[in-house]
């Protein structure tokens, strides 16, 4: 098979590789059988004679080289070239296999690189073992080559994960399915006041304040489902017992077969949010009040300024105070920016609805959000609409109806919406001789084209175009 097998003198005692003998009563095979036994190895295998010229090798060896080394002349080992584990270049005269030959003794705990000729490196452990006649002389060596690129793949992305874990700024711990804390990363130390070996080994229910204790088994036993608890807002307590407001994000951890055997979870410090949350309730709150303030403020003055207006002008007045209120305290109820057309329309509509609301048709996207200026602007223009059906449209009677539908307008940009305002059921309708303050009011612009009006004489239809914030 190799000069370096086919040269070993026969041995006394158990026959080379277990092979029966000529002595046992079966005839003992030769090169062809080894050559068999040695080529359908998955593994990496090649010899060697005593001067490391490379004698054979399987088809595992010229895969994991890339390449097909010559016999008899290719020495040491078949790599186009070679490189120690930190990619310092290894020349192959002082390869393992070279090590062994030298030192004549079998080689083990040495890892290598093998580049191929495209390119490609394969990183290998070595097992370099020596070969001798009966004699004891020196005739060549057999080398097997272990493919680790997995095993480095996954200590790489192992070594990822555990920068990851100890650089982030959120507290990152694991535990059984007993509560037991397995590993406690330097962020939870920053977080909670503990360090590692203060928790590894104790459970987590050490930060849990005891009014919360019954949490952990309701959440253990979603992970313990095979479910993800994600952003779960809760209070824990610190070493020095202060308490602190975290959002957690809990999933499972897998072994191997996939089974359930712990969690990990990842606390994270909402304090700092939560203060600003509260302090933005409270600047809303005061300027709710100071508008509504200022709202019945105007109001006051109004009514000493109005003395010569009618009962009905003077109500008319207060009312659309009142739906500007309402749409203020809508926008302040959203962040005080922006609020949902829908929203808005419901708030404009609910005081006519109180009366009317099975006369009501009201549909449309729900994804669908106008800026501040139109918010307010939009409720003005419905609850103008909704004062002329009562005083002379479908709401002026006991049949009629309304329906106020919406829909996206489809390629455009910026994008935008239009509002159908339908009135069926009431009194016949013609145009009006004069225009009053609440046609004027229609045509405030919501950044669209003008409102569209129609005095059929089935029912007044509006449409109303919307340039919007954001869908």
């Amino acid at each position: 098979m190799s000069d370096a097998l086919s040269s070993i003198e026969p041995l006394e005692g158990p026959p080379l590789f277990g092979l029966p003998s000529k002595s046992e009563g079966t005839v003992l095979r030769g090169d062809d059988y080894f050559r068999k036994v040695l080529d359908d190895l998955p593994a990496a295998i090649y010899t060697t004679d005593a001067k490391g010229r490379i004698t054979y090798f399987n088809e595992a060896a010229a895969t994991l080289w890339g390449c097909r080394p010559q016999l008899g002349k290719s020495e040491w080992c078949g790599s186009w070239k070679l490189y120690w584990p930190d990619g310092t270049p290894l020349p192959h005269g002082e390869c393992p296999m070279a090590l062994a030959l030298k030192e004549k003794r079998p080689i083990r705990g040495m890892e290598a690189v093998a580049e191929r000729p495209d390119g490609t490196r394969v990183p290998f452990i070595p097992y370099p073992t020596p070969l001798y006649s009966k004699t004891g002389r020196l005739v060549g060596a057999v080398n097997m080559l272990v493919d680790i690129t997995d095993r480095k793949l996954a200590e790489t992305f192992a070594q990822r994960i555990t920068s990851i874990v100890e650089s982030s700024e959120d507290a990152i711990i694991s535990k059984d399915l007993n509560g037991t804390i397995l590993s406690w990363n330097d962020g939870a130390g920053r977080l909670f006041g503990y360090a590692a070996q203060e928790m590894i080994g104790k459970s987590v229910t050490i930060l849990i304040p005891p009014e919360r204790l019954d949490e952990e088994p309701g959440i253990i036993g979603r992970i313990a489902r095979g479910e993800r608890v994600e952003h779960y807002e809760t209070i824990r307590r610190r070493k020095d017992g202060s308490l602190v407001d975290i959002s957690l994000t809990v999933s499972p951890v897998k072994d191997a077969d996939g089974k359930i055997i712990g969690a990990s979870k990842i606390a994270r410090d909402i304090t700092d949010r939560k203060r600003a949350e509260e302090q933005r309730k409270l600047l809303l709150f005061e300027m709710k009040h100071r508008i509504k303030n200022t709202l019945a403020t105007v109001q006051a003055l109004a009514a000493q300024t109005m003395r010569s207006a009618t009962a009905e002008e003077h109500a008319a007045f207060v009312a659309r105070l009142q739906s500007l209120a309402r749409a203020h305290d809508l926008l302040a109820s959203e962040q005080w920016n922006h609020a949902s057309l829908s929203d808005v329309i419901q708030s404009a509509l609910d005081p006519f609805q109180e009366r009317h609301r099975e006369r009501f048709l009201v549909e449309g996207p729900n994804n669908v959000w106008l800026d501040s200026e139109k918010s307010l602007a939009m409720a003005m223009n419905l609850h103008e609409l909704a004062t002329n059906s009562v005083k002379y449209g479908a709401l002026s009677n006991f049949s009629g109806r309304i329906s106020v539908t919406w829909e996206l307008l489809p390629y455009t940009k910026p994008a935008r919406v239009k509002l159908h305002w339908k009135e069926r059921g009431g009194p016949p309708v013609k145009p009006p001789e004069h225009r009053g303050f609440g046609s004027r009011f229609l045509q405030h612009a919501l950044g669209g084209d003008p409102p569209q009006m129609d005095f059929d004489p089935r029912g007044l239809e509006c449409v109303l175009d919307v340039v919007l914030e954001r869908i």
